[in-house]
C-alpha cells in the first residue's frame, strides 16, 4: 500500500486540492487517514476512487450523483461511459486507467492498454493525446530531473520499452524530401524517455533519425554534425547546467551549419534563457515538433 499527500492526489487526478477537501466534507467522496500530528494522507484505494470520480466529472456527471454510487456502481458507470463515448472523448478514461495500473504495478493491464491506445488512435494521435497527457500528469516527461516515486519508475521503464519496440517497427521509408534528424542527450544526461518520445513522432512521419543516445559529449556531437549534415538536432533540456553548452551549440550551427537547426524541448522555465533564432527553435509542447516534420 502506498500513501499520498493531497498535493499528489491533485497532480495525479487533476482535481484541485481545495475541491478534494470540499468533496470530503460535503459528500464524503473519500475520507483521509491522519497521522499522529493530524496531517492528511491517502492510500491507493482512495486515489483509484478519485481517479474514477474525475473521469465521471469530466464527462458531465454531477458530484452529488457520483457520491450516491456504491463502489460497484461507480466502476460500472465508468465502464459504461467508456463504451458510450466516441473515440475522441475516451482520453480521460485511458489516462485514468494508465495511472491506476501504474500505481498498482500492474503490467498485465498497463502493457495491453498502451497497445490498445496506439492501435485505436494511431501512433501520432495516441502519443500526443493520451500518452503525453499521462506522462505530463505523472511528471515523467519534461520533469525527469525531479525525484520520482517508484511507481513512476515502473511506468517509465514500461513506456521506454514500448517506445523502442514501436521505433524498431517503423522502418525508414525512402522519400525524395525525407528530412534528417540527430537525436541526442547532453553529456551526463541519462533520462531518454523524452527524446525517445520525439523520435517516435519523427519516425512516424517517415523521416530519418540518427539517435546518438544519452550522455553525448559536445565535441563528439560536433563531429557527427559535420559528417551527417542533418536538417535538425533534437534534444531535451532538463537541467540549467546545459544552458551554456547548448547556447554555444546554437551559435556554432549559426556560424558553420546554416541549414541545421537545434530543436530544444523542455519546461518553460528551462527554456527562458534562450531566444529563438533561425538555428534555434524552442519546443514548449510535444506537438510543436510536428511543425518541423
Amino acid at each position: 500500500m502506498n500513501f499520498y499527500q493531497i498535493s499528489e492526489l491533485q497532480r495525479l487526478s487533476g482535481i484541485k486540492a481545495h475541491t478534494i477537501r470540499i468533496w470530503e466534507k460535503r459528500y464524503a467522496i473519500i475520507a483521509p487517514h491522519r497521522t499522529d500530528t493530524n496531517i492528511r494522507y491517502y492510500d491507493d484505494v482512495q486515489l483509484k476512487k478519485l481517479l474514477n470520480v474525475a473521469v465521471l466529472v469530466a464527462a458531465g456527471y454531477k458530484i452529488s450523483k457520483i457520491a450516491a454510487l456504491s463502489p460497484a456502481e461507480l466502476r460500472e458507470a465508468v465502464s459504461k461511459m467508456q463504451e458510450e463515448k466516441p473515440l475522441d472523448k475516451q482520453t480521460g478514461f485511458y489516462i485514468s486507467q494508465l495511472v491506476s495500473a501504474m500505481l498498482q504495478f500492474d503490467e498485465g493491464t498497463f502493457s495491453p492498454l498502451f497497445d490498445e491506445i496506439l492501435r485505436k488512435y494511431g501512433v501520432e494521435k495516441g502519443v500526443l493525446e493520451v500518452i503525453y497527457p499521462f506522462l505530463h500528469k505523472t511528471g515523467l516527461l519534461w520533469s525527469v530531473d525531479e525525484t520520482l516515486p517508484v511507481q513512476e519508475h515502473f511506468a517509465s521503464t514500461l513506456i521506454r520499452r514500448k517506445f523502442l519496440a514501436r521505433i524498431d517497427a517503423l522502418s525508414e521509408q525512402a522519400a525524395e524530401k525525407q528530412k534528417k534528424f540527430i537525436v541526442f542527450l547532453p553529456h551526463h544526461e541519462w533520462h531518454e524517455l523524452g527524446t525517445l518520445f520525439g523520435e517516435l513522432l519523427i519516425r512516424s512521419r517517415g523521416h530519418r533519425v540518427i539517435n546518438l543516445g544519452p550522455s553525448v559529449p559536445f565535441e563528439e556531437l560536433e563531429y557527427t554534425i559535420g559528417l551527417v549534415q542533418p536538417d535538425y538536432l533534437f534534444t531535451l533540456l532538463t537541467s540549467d547546467s546545459y544552458t551554456e553548452p547548448l547556447a554555444s551549440l546554437s551559435a556554432m550551427l549559426s556560424a558553420r551549419y546554416k541549414k541545421t537547426s537545434l530543436l530544444l524541448a523542455g519546461h518553460e522555465n528551462r527554456l527562458a534563457p534562450f531566444a529563438e533564432s533561425r538555428n534555434l527553435k524552442l519546443l514548449r509542447y510535444p506537438k510543436d515538433i510536428l511543425m518541423f516534420l
